[in-house]
Formats: structure tokens, C-alpha cells, sequence
């Protein structure tokens, strides 16, 4: 049993991701999607700032907590819905995370921390949402980039490329362009970049 509150709020989260339904294969190992991807996104933030706060280190280990209880196709096609759909799980994964928080003992002022970074409000002005979004992009890059860029067309690949860039910091960008990607990749981000 882990010993410290943020250890048990760790296991909280993983317990509820290990309920998904969705795998995704990593380094050759299947795994559950969501709790795969907490991971990683947590090794990133660990990366971009060692001493993280423990707010922050919640907000991104719970950042998709039960994701896959509300599916995209639930709501209405086009921007809006998808809006409205992100909006929806924001408030799955606030409510999700304070409930674990609480239960954990935190004090209300870092549960509403945390709760404010998982939902990413505030980016670029605020640094802790800016690590999390910058640590998202980071595990999109690292696991779905290939995938994405063998469905799409360059152009359209380039746009998606561009659109999350501009949603990162530039120590964000030097990592990402430090990534070990494919030749292709490589020149589609470096055209992104351009």
C-alpha cells in the first residue's frame, strides 16, 4: 500500500485508468490506453521541471482519468460538438481528480490548484498549464505522430503539426525536434517549424 498521500492519490488515478477499455502498444508492450499515456506524460513533466509541485504532478497524471466514459462520437460532429465534447471531459477529469484530492486529505486551495491545471485554463500565462500542455504535445509527438502521418496527406499533417506547436514553449519545441523520429517525421516537423 503506497505510504504518503500523493503515492495513494498516484494509485487512485491508475486504479481508475486501469479500467480502460482501450489498449495502445508502447515500446512493443500493449497497455491500457489511458494509464499508459498518464505515464508518460508524467515522465515528461519530470523532465521539464524536476521539482514539479504536487498539484501539477496530479493535474497531469489525471489529466484523461476516465477518459473513454464519454466518446467523441456522443456529441454532434463538427467544431462545436468536439468544444462541447472537450468541455465535457475537462469536467470529468476536475471532478474526478478533487474527489481523489479530497479523499486524500489535501487541502482545498491545492485541490483547486490542480483542478484549474487539468483543465488547462489559463495557457501560456499560467506556467504549470503551459508544462502540462507542453508534456501533452511531447507524448503525442512521441506515440501517435507516426500513425497520424501515415493516414494523412503532408499538407494536412503539417497543419496538425503547426497547431500544436503554437500551443508549446519554445523548450517544449527543442525537445520535440530532439525526438527520435523517422526521417519523414523529422522533415514534417522541421516544415512545421519553418
Amino acid at each position: 500500500m503506497p505510504d504518503t498521500r500523493f503515492q495513494r492519490a498516484i494509485a487512485a488515478i491508475d486504479h481508475r485508468n486501469a479500467e480502460d477499455p482501450n489498449t495502445i502498444v508502447i515500446g512493443g508492450v500493449e497497455r491500457k490506453k489511458e494509464q499508459a499515456h498518464a505515464e508518460l506524460v508524467g515522465s515528461w513533466i519530470d523532465r521539464l521541471v524536476p521539482d514539479a509541485s504536487e498539484p501539477l504532478r496530479l493535474a497531469a497524471r489525471a489529466h484523461h482519468v476516465r477518459r473513454w466514459t464519454i466518446p467523441r462520437d456522443s456529441f454532434p460532429d463538427g467544431r462545436a460538438g468536439y468544444l462541447h465534447w472537450r468541455r465535457s471531459l475537462q469536467d470529468v477529469h476536475a471532478a474526478e481528480l478533487r474527489a481523489i484530492m479530497e479523499a486524500e486529505g489535501y487541502a482545498p486551495d491545492l485541490v483547486d490548484r490542480a483542478e484549474h491545471i487539468v483543465r488547462k485554463r489559463e495557457l501560456a500565462r499560467d506556467p504549470d498549464v503551459q508544462v502540462l500542455e507542453d508534456a501533452l504535445c511531447l507524448v503525442f509527438l512521441d506515440t501517435q505522430f507516426s500513425e497520424l502521418a501515415s493516414r494523412l496527406s503532408e499538407e494536412k499533417m503539417i497543419e496538425v503539426l503547426r497547431k500544436t506547436m503554437k500551443k508549446m514553449s519554445a523548450q517544449a519545441i527543442s525537445l520535440a525536434l530532439a525526438l527520435d523520429l523517422s526521417p519523414m517525421e523529422r522533415e514534417l516537423l522541421e516544415k512545421a517549424s519553418s
